[in-house]
């Protein structure tokens, strides 16, 4: 009896027919392994994309809705010669420090037998310069035998492992010629000592080894650490909420059974499990992965809450926006996951040479080998000069070159507020010196403020506050909130582009535009005062009152744009807003050049004209409209509170308050990409040096693993120059 294998569980609808599942697969580890699982699930019939990640080795596959059944996608990874599962974060968790410790074992045990190999072949190698008797030559070489080869067999598993997988289903990676050039040179060397020969090479064998463990050991271990970041935000996220099922009856349900409009208690202590607005009770709350602010910020009716907030003190009643997948903390954990996923120009090219690499080392060997014969030299020599070559002409270098890079500089950036949406935003955003910034929402708060709120007598403040929550307007939403009014006034009624009025005890009340209110004297004087404010009217009788609301400028904008110019960055601003507020927003934070009143179009015909200039154009910003402009950019940025659209076309997305992260995202890019070329020019070095030195036999078995290891040592200890950046 055949058991049936249902993985619907797994597999999440994208809409417009499309489905989605990740798996996760065992024995990935280099660009050859990739390309071959990219281009083998690429093939089925229906599948849209297959795209590896080699940080967290999964696989995120999508296809056409119809007949392709998920299980097939497994089956033909097993055919590929990769295990692979359904992803889930705890089991997955578990196979990779089930991983960990298996290479440290397989480390602990080659270090340990390198050490007495290498003991014993000191003496050896003394011993052949001086008159040692051929028996304690074979004695010694026996004993690296009796170490070394048990050694070898249990700590070269995982690239045997991975090189049969590979050879399995006809196809080769770097751990292909790894395996050969280990069991050639164990081979020989048996052969060797049963001779009596003077060599043998049982220490560069398990040398090999040794280098290429602590490589892989140091390569698993910095991509778990970029992994902990995208766990640490997982673990922020509730799976069962609070919810009210009538005014006084509360049940404990799953997060998924959460609707947009449900009311869910959220008690102190605890995590927020969901996107929303509080509308009773007072507490204080930590969103400083939104915020960027680690002070706990006071939550009453009206505040804006996001799941994986924490709330410390009061209990809080949330209508909810978002829940599950659709809220913010989602979203940001997709950014970071599309992030790792990505691929980079530099590693398309990495990815591209390691690919061809591979059998070019094999027939480089083949050649040096037949070559060497064909000159005259013994097949022995000739053998040890291909071993040689096949060891050193290892393509791991190159294949870590750049994903090191990329997989140290996105935990950098995300660490500074940044996270990337696009594969190549690094190479592109690291070419930029053209800032071109929208003003709304983006060198300003997305939160409006009442401004002269000191002004306004605190019993009318109060009237206006409850006025204000019977209108929809965003601007009378800030003098509500200003106010903290907690109940509307009865009986008011809005009337729409003017205004909101009730009757108070006989007498009429509104607020509005000042034409509303009678107050358009009142508005024009202050209009010369603050340009930038929008003008809220507040009437009552003969009493009159302006609220003068505006978005405050980011904290640090004004430090930022002087840094962005020692930088040698141009910056201006194109703003769809009225001129009075653009200038004054301008002159504030020292940007030269400015335009009001700028449509998308005009925004895109802009962004052309400095392209035809020559300059790398970055643009920032938010809107719905700022959609358009920041496609065409060279690169483009957007503040986590950017409208969907705007956050899905934007190369990358920056968290909290500050304006920091867009200065930090340049820096690490500029960082990132100057170690990348470095490390391309590093691997293309040393095989440019290494080679033909092999070929011409200059070059032991001994010296060629120590050579091919400390090479991929040095490029991933390079990689580690992109966590930081200096300071101007």
């Amino acid at each position: 009896m055949q058991a049936t294998r249902d993985f619907s569980h797994y597999v999440k609808d994208l809409g417009s027919g499309l489905k989605h599942i990740d798996l996760a697969v065992e024995g990935v580890s280099c660009a050859g392994c990739m390309a071959k699982i990219e281009r083998g699930l690429s093939a089925l019939p229906d599948v849209t994309l297959a795209r590896v990640n080699l940080t967290n080795r999964r696989v995120a596959l999508e296809w056409k809705q119809g007949t392709l059944d998920p299980a097939r996608l497994i089956d033909r990874l097993a055919e590929l010669g990769y295990k692979a599962y359904p992803f889930e974060t705890e089991r997955a968790e578990v196979k990779e420090a089930e991983q960990s410790r298996f290479l440290l074992r397989c480390l602990a045990v080659a270090a340990f037998a390198t050490m007495n190999v290498m003991m014993l072949s000191v003496p050896v190698w003394s011993g052949n310069v001086s008159d040692m008797l051929p028996v304690q030559r074979d004695f010694f070489h026996w004993m690296s035998a009796l170490i070394a080869l048990p050694a070898a067999a249990y700590a070269g598993q995982p690239f045997f492992r991975s090189a049969w997988s590979a050879l399995r289903v006809r196809g080769v990676n770097m751990d292909v010629p790894i395996s050969i050039g280990v069991i050639l040179a164990l081979g020989m060397s048996l052969v060797e000592t049963a001779n009596h020969a003077e060599h043998a090479f049982f220490d560069a064998a398990i040398m090999l080894l040794t280098f290429l463990l602590v490589g892989r050991f140091l390569d698993q271990n910095m991509r778990r650490r970029t992994r902990a970041v995208a766990g640490n935000l997982a673990a922020l996220k509730a799976e069962t909420a609070t919810k009210f099922v009538s005014a006084e009856e509360i049940s404990v349900v799953p997060v998924a059974a959460i609707q947009p409009g449900d009311v869910v208690l959220l008690r102190p202590g605890e995590r927020c499990a969901v996107d929303g607005t509080v509308i009773d009770g007072r507490s204080e709350i930590d969103q400083s992965l939104i915020t960027g602010e680690t002070v706990h910020v006071p939550a009453e009716q009206g505040t804006q809450v996001y799941a994986g907030s924490l709330n410390m003190s009061g209990s809080l009643r949330v209508r909810v926006s978002a829940a599950a997948e659709g809220t913010l903390l989602a979203e940001i954990t997709r950014l970071l996951d599309n992030a790792l996923k990505a691929r980079s120009r530099y590693m398309r090219l990495a990815d591209r040479a390691s690919r061809l690499y591979a059998p070019v080392v094999h027939v480089t060997a083949l050649v040096t080998v037949l070559g060497w014969v064909l000159l005259g030299a013994s097949w022995h020599d000739a053998i040890v000069t291909g071993v040689a070559v096949l060891i050193i002409t290892c393509p791991c270098a190159l294949g870590l070159a750049i994903p090191t890079v990329q997989t140290v500089a996105s935990g950098a950036m995300f660490r500074a507020g940044v996270l990337l949406n696009a594969g190549d935003a690094i190479e592109r955003l690291a070419e930029a010196d053209h800032i071109v910034f929208d003003k709304t929402g983006t060198l300003t708060l997305p939160e409006l403020e009442v401004t002269n709120a000191a002004e306004i007598p605190a019993d009318l403040f109060s009237l206006a506050g409850r006025l204000a929550l019977s209108s929809h307007h965003p601007v009378a939403s800030a003098v509500a909130q200003a106010a903290q009014a907690k109940s509307p006034l009865v009986g008011a009624v809005e009337e729409p582009g003017q205004g909101v009025r009730a009757e108070l005890d006989g007498v009429e009340i509104r607020l509005g535009r000042p034409s509303f209110c009678g107050a358009e004297a009142l508005a024009a004087a202050r209009a010369d005062v603050d340009p930038a404010a929008s003008i809220v009217a507040f009437s009552r009788r003969d009493e009159k009152y302006l609220f003068a609301v505006r978005q405050r400028l980011r904290p640090d904008a004004e430090a930022i744009i002087a840094a962005l110019k020692l930088r040698g960055i141009g910056t201006e601003m194109l703003s769809g807003d009225r001129e009075p507020a653009v200038r004054a927003a301008a002159a504030a934070l020292g940007i030269a050049k400015w335009r009001a009143g700028v449509t998308p179009a005009q925004k895109i015909a802009r962004i052309e004209e400095l392209k035809r200039q020559g300059r790398k154009v970055m643009m920032v910003g938010d809107g719905m409209n700022d959609a358009p402009s920041l496609a065409a950019a060279h690169v483009s940025m957007s503040p986590i509170s950017a409208a969907h659209l705007s956050q899905s076309t934007a190369d990358l997305v920056f968290l909290g308050k500050p304006l920091a992260p867009v200065l930090a995202a340049i820096d690490f890019a500029r960082k990132a990409l100057h170690v990348m070329r470095q490390n391309l020019l590093l691997a293309i070095a040393y095989n440019a040096l290494a080679v033909p030195l092999a070929i011409a036999g200059l070059v032991t078995p001994l010296i060629a693993a120590a050579a091919m290891s400390g090479s991929s040592i040095l490029v991933m200890l390079n990689a580690l120059r992109a966590r930081s950046v200096g300071r101007s």
